[in-house]
Formats: structure tokens, sequence, C-alpha cells
């Protein structure tokens, strides 16, 4: 079996590409390069053994798209390809539903012409907005506090409303926490272009001697210590969820959506020391104001994956900060 994976270059792209080699299943990876490297595929190949086939395009040509579902005989599309930097959409709102809807609506036509109608979709936990309870589970209302969520959110009405006008649709959103870590070879990891927006990545770079130190946005929350808690998971269990999703459903038809998690929340602080301690080393960092559309406390009840799917997090903080410490000593500068 064939499927597409939109993003495929990229950090949760290419993770879940291994994912689906090692269940039997063949990623053939379409990406437009705005935040990935060709050498990824150099970099998969070590690690899999197989080269994979890759096509450079945008997920909003539809030529190029229709040609990739026809040319491969694609069954199924993994749908990684998005902006994601919370604090980056709230200024470039109108590029963020572009890019992240209209494009994935653009998407969804040529799939449903070319008869391709299974979609795995990389959604987030901004979908809950501001939490009203905690863990959250997917019964919790949608809502966003940023133009980056609010896309997500988008896309999933989206996604149930095709799967309810036609019956042979199988829509699965998954909504992430937030992925850190990297594949254990050293490989390949997160390797933002710019100035990261992730804090796993930040802290690597800082450890590593990129970057003078660590912004922390915010420490006045209602925390432990004052700063943001967050719902950290290891990249290679996030891939796995992907496989697991969709094999447990790929002979089904409608809309699905599932939490990946681990249920466990850590301070931004606790990161950092956490990563100090892997590293063996002092990692500055210096407080900032609160960025715009951020919240204080996310952290996921992952239950229902776990139930539905058999999946459930294995990795723990230990196995992230290891994991991406190796990546970042392997590669300082990433791939380029």
């Amino acid at each position: 079996m064939k499927v597409l994976v939109t993003g495929g270059m990229g950090y949760i792209g290419s993770h879940t590409c291994i994912a689906l080699h090692k269940a039997g299943i063949t990623p053939v990876i379409y990406d437009n390069l705005s935040n990935a490297s060709t050498k990824v595929i150099e970099q998969l190949a070590q690690i899999t053994g197989k080269t994979f086939e890759y096509i450079v395009a945008d997920v909003g040509d539809r030529q190029a798209l229709t040609s990739a579902l026809k040319a491969h005989k694609i069954q199924a599309v993994f749908h990684f390809a998005a902006l994601k930097a919370v604090g980056e959409s709230t200024q470039q709102p109108i590029r963020y539903y572009q890019n992240n809807v209209a494009n994935t609506l653009t998407m969804l036509d040529v799939m449903s012409l070319m008869n391709v109608k299974n979609l795995i979709f990389s959604s987030s936990a901004t979908v809950y907005g501001d939490p009203q309870y905690l863990p959250i589970d997917e019964n919790h209302p949608i809502s966003s506090t940023n133009p980056y969520g609010w896309s997500k959110v988008m896309v999933e009405q989206a996604l149930k409303d095709l799967a309810a006008s036609d019956k042979q649709w199988l829509t699965i959103a998954l909504r992430y926490f937030n992925p850190v870590g990297a594949d254990k070879s050293g490989l390949i990891g997160e390797s933002p272009k710019g100035i990261p927006n992730n804090l796993m990545p930040f802290i690597a770079q800082t450890a590593v001697g990129r970057r003078d130190s660590i912004s922390v946005f915010g420490h006045d929350y209602d925390t432990p210590d004052g700063t943001g808690v967050r719902d950290y998971i290891h990249i290679s269990d996030l891939a796995q969820g992907h496989v697991d999703a969709f094999l447990n459903h790929q002979s089904e038809e409608g809309s699905y959506a599932y939490n990946l998690g681990t249920g466990q929340g850590y301070t931004v602080l606790e990161m950092i020391k956490a990563f100090a301690k892997t590293a063996n080393k002092e990692i500055p960092y210096d407080f900032a104001p609160r960025r715009s559309g951020d919240i204080a406390c996310n952290y996921a009840d992952a239950g229902l994956a776990k139930r539905k799917l058999g999946w459930q997090a294995k990795r723990g903080l230990d196995s992230m900060t290891e994991d991406t410490w190796r990546w970042q000593t392997n590669y300082p500068n990433g791939l380029e």
C-alpha cells in the first residue's frame, strides 16, 4: 500500500515515514521545502534502508497533486503540510488561513475527484482553546485563542462535513499536544529554519551553543513555577499514533478525532532543567512577556486512543531529552 505524506520531509512527517515503513506501508513524500530539506531523504534511507520517492510541490498545486495521486496509485493521505507557529499566526493570519485551510480544501477536492478518500490529518491541541477543565478529553468544547488554532478548527469542521456528505470518506484528526525528541538513531530531528517557535529546539540550540539564552515567555501564570505547563510527547510515539489510527480504521468510514499526548504536564523551567541534566551543562534563560495567544496549562486525557486504537505514549522525559541531545550534537546546525 502506498500513502502520500504531505510535509513528509518535515519534523513530524519524516518520523511518521519511519513508522509507516516499519508497518509495511510505503510512504511517498510530498513537500514544498518551505521548512525542510531534501537531505532528509538521505537520512531516512540510512535509518530504513529504503530511499523513499518524493515530489517537490505545494499542496495547493492541483495539477501536481493530481499527478502524484495518480502516478503512485495512492490509497490514503497523511497530511502534515501546515504552518505551525502560534505567535507568527497572530501576525500573519491570512498566510496561515491560506496555507492551512485554503490549500487543504484544494487537496480534499483533488482527493475526492481522484477517489482517494482516506485522510489522516495533523491537528493540534490548540483546537481546545483556553482549557475549561484538565486533563482535556475529546469531548472538550472546540475553539481557539489564535489563528493557527482556528485554522485547525476550520479544517476539522470541513472533514466532519465531508465525511457526513459522502459515506466513502474516512477522516481522522489527531490532536497533538507538544511533540519533542528525535529518532533514536540521531539522524533526524527537529530542525526549524530560522528562529525556532517551539521550546525544545530552542533549548537544544542554546545547549549546543547556537543561541545565547532561552526566552521564557511569561512567568506569572497560575502554575507551580509561573511558567506555562504543556504535555510533551516523544515524536516516535506520536508517529506510531498515526499508523495505529490508520490501521484501526482503514476498513471503516466516518470522521474521528483522537488526542495524542501523555497526560503529564511539565513547566517550561522543568523542561530546561531536565535538558540541562541530560546535556550536563547549565542552560541560560531569561524571562520575556507572554506571547499573544498562549495559555497557562494544556495537557491531555489520551484514554480514547488507548481504548480504541491500543495506542499510548511509551517514552518518558529522559528519552525526550536524550534523543534530542543526540540529534543536536550530531547535527549542531541541522542538516543544512
